[in-house]
């Protein structure tokens, strides 16, 4: 179950970034993070901390429940 979370997570993210106009390393650069650990996270292969989704989420100028509420509504179907 966790493991769908975080796909679909890093789906709603990779969306937002790609609306936003930003490349992955861009992005990355953008909120002073590796792009090799946020390309992990929009394959869902890293389990955030609340303060790194905070993070991201700042930087795409989003609220985390509404990324958090997108992951999970995909994830129940």
């Amino acid at each position: 179950m966790t493991e769908h979370l975080l796909r679909n997570l890093g789906k709603a993210l990779r969306a937002r970034r790609e609306a936003s106009g930003y490349s992955q390393e861009s992005y990355a650069d953008a909120i002073g993070m590796h792009r090799t650990y946020y390309s992990a996270v929009e394959r869902g292969e890293k389990n955030l901390q609340l303060d790194t989704l905070q993070r991201i989420c700042a930087g795409l100028k989003c609220k985390m429940w509404e990324v958090l509420k997108e992951a999970e509504s995909k994830t129940h179907g």
